[in-house]
């Protein structure tokens, strides 16, 4: 059997009423030749990321590796710089190796509801996940544009807290998709 850890934040890790990891749950239901570790701790930012993949990546030998930071990253009261947060993503597709990692870009969020937050400057750590991926030749996901290009985006983003950055499980089953699609992706190319 296949090995797919997910690496991430909050959004990683949520269960947003399922017994587990909503996402975990969603890709389990799919994809039946992967065990899914589920390995999102809330709050994690890339410098707690770097202090955990050994242990919570590396370890797993996963045939994949999805990668999902960028939300705490881009905190007002908690920020990191654009260039430490690229040079600590390209630390963590290094740590997993780019043929293995697919890197996630953060969500947008609603702003109306989210104050630590806004999308303008999300979506520059956005842009440095997909400069990262483009430059290190790793997979990528756009989640920031696929859920901003949705019609009432707002909408996917209530979840159980309703905080306009927590989505619920509309989307999950957007990110769940992404996920499934890309790895399909890879299996057709032969990647895996």
């Amino acid at each position: 059997m296949l090995k797919l850890v997910c690496f991430g934040d909050s959004i990683t890790a949520r269960n947003e009423g399922y017994a587990k990891p909503i996402l975990a749950t969603k890709l389990s239901s799919i994809l039946k030749d992967f065990e899914i570790i589920n390995s999102g701790v809330a709050g994690d930012n890339t410098f707690d990321a770097l202090k955990r993949i050994e242990k919570d990546v590396v370890n797993h030998n996963p045939d994949l590796a999805t990668i999902l930071f960028g939300a705490n990253d881009a905190a007002f009261h908690k920020m990191i710089d654009l260039e430490t947060f690229e040079n600590n993503m390209i630390k963590l597709v290094h740590s997993i190796s780019p043929e293995k990692t697919i890197l996630i870009s953060p969500s947008p969020v609603d702003e109306e509801k989210q104050d630590a937050r806004n999308n303008k400057t999300l979506r520059e750590y956005a842009l440095i996940v997909k400069k990262v991926a483009e430059s290190n030749g790793c997979y990528f996901i756009d989640l920031f544009t696929e859920m901003l290009a949705r019609d009432h985006f707002q909408e996917i983003l209530k979840g159980l807290e309703n905080d306009g950055l927590h989505f619920g499980e509309k989307g999950y089953d957007i990110l769940a998709d992404l996920i499934i699609n890309k790895i399909e992706e890879i299996k057709f190319r032969g990647g895996r």
